[in-house]
């Protein structure tokens, strides 16, 4: 294993898995999460499954990975997205004014935004996008080398998609991953047409996964998933403006399949705890999560297309202060515990009857 060693000891790093969530621009948060642990050198990366804008970090690390090692990711991962925000530079879709003298990251007083909102909620992308123009394409056919991506073999690396047809998850992984795989993976369906691999549609992985954990029970050795979390699980406030509305609702969608996986994770564990499973037949695993809390709690759905670099390094940046205080609280825990309570999520916080 190429993993790097802690720069403050000659010990082997401790391994985990990696899954990444998607959430557009938000994705800059797990930019500097991922930054901040590739620094670190005391943890190695076994495998990454990704979704959306974590499937775009996860083949841009390993391309950086394999390039020049972790700090050849980090540079790797620092360049693609300051690459977004110039593409993002010529968008008509940009903050207004008193947004920016107020400190607002919103997109939501941009009549070019509101316009754009408008309309893919009344015509289809067939219709608007008749070409299929996506610049996402381009960008990860400049930025990554699928080829480098597809030859790693110290880290395994897991996209998911939504099967239109079927309704079930794909997963690409090995010589699948391609660049238009990843863009399956990231294909929201009201702005793109559905992406065609070997004839099969695919629509965002978010729908069915995001993003999925059950790879690594069968194809990886390390217990310990850390997963990045981008759309919050829960918000006290009551949606009440259409978009708010919305956008919750999509939060909720895409959470749900990972909420499926956490609860059978959760279930597994505590048969084993009562022994009413075989240990040496089922995995115990061990789960952490790094979520940006009220950081991003209180950011609107409009945030996630702005490209601004200023922005996008402000979530690197809290990205980076949430993975060094969580490694400050939570690394001697790695390989020996989960530091995310499953079952207290699951129960100690529900209402009567709530599944």
């Amino acid at each position: 294993m190429a993993a790097a060693k802690s720069k403050s000891s000659n010990s082997e790093p401790v391994m985990i898995n990696l899954a990444l969530q998607g959430g557009g621009a938000h994705g800059a948060f797990t930019w500097g999460v991922l930054d901040r642990l590739l620094q670190d050198g005391r943890i190695g990366i076994e495998a990454i499954s990704g979704t959306s804008a974590g499937a775009v970090n996860a083949v841009v690390l390993v391309n950086g990975f394999m390039r020049g090692g972790y700090d050849g990711a980090r540079e790797q991962l620092h360049h693609f997205w300051r690459h977004i925000s110039r593409i993002g530079a010529v968008s008509p879709i940009q903050r207004s004014p008193i947004d920016v003298w107020l400190g607002n990251y919103s997109l939501d007083h941009n009549p070019a935004y509101l316009f754009f909102d408008l309309i893919t909620r009344m015509a289809s992308p067939y219709d608007l996008n008749p070409a299929n123009l996506n610049p996402l394409k381009d960008l990860l056919e400049e930025e990554v080398d699928f080829d480098l991506v597809r030859r790693c073999s110290d880290m395994k690396l897991f996209v998911s998609a939504t099967n239109v047809h079927t309704g079930r998850v794909k997963v690409f992984t090995g010589q699948q991953i391609s660049a238009e795989s990843v863009m399956a993976s990231s294909c929201l369906p009201l702005l793109f047409q559905a992406v065609e691999i070997d004839g099969v549609p695919y629509w965002d992985g978010g729908f069915m996964g995001n993003p999925v954990l059950f790879p690594f029970f069968y194809q990886a050795d390390s217990n310990d998933i850390l997963i990045t979390q981008i759309n919050p699980m829960e918000r006290r406030e009551t949606p009440v403006t259409s978009r708010e509305i919305h956008n919750r609702m999509n939060e909720i969608t895409f959470n749900a399949a990972l909420n499926k996986e956490l609860r059978a994770i959760e279930f597994v564990s505590r048969l084993i705890e009562s022994e009413n499973l075989d240990k040496n037949r089922y995995k115990r695993i061990r789960m952490h999560i790094i979520e940006a809390g009220e950081d991003l709690l209180s950011l609107n759905a409009s945030s996630k297309l702005n490209a601004e670099w200023q922005f996008l390094t402000h979530l690197r940046d809290i990205g980076r202060r949430t993975a060094d205080a969580w490694l400050a609280a939570n690394f001697d825990s790695i390989g020996k515990r989960s530091t995310f309570d499953l079952h207290e999520y699951f129960h100690s916080t529900r209402i009567e009857g709530e599944i």
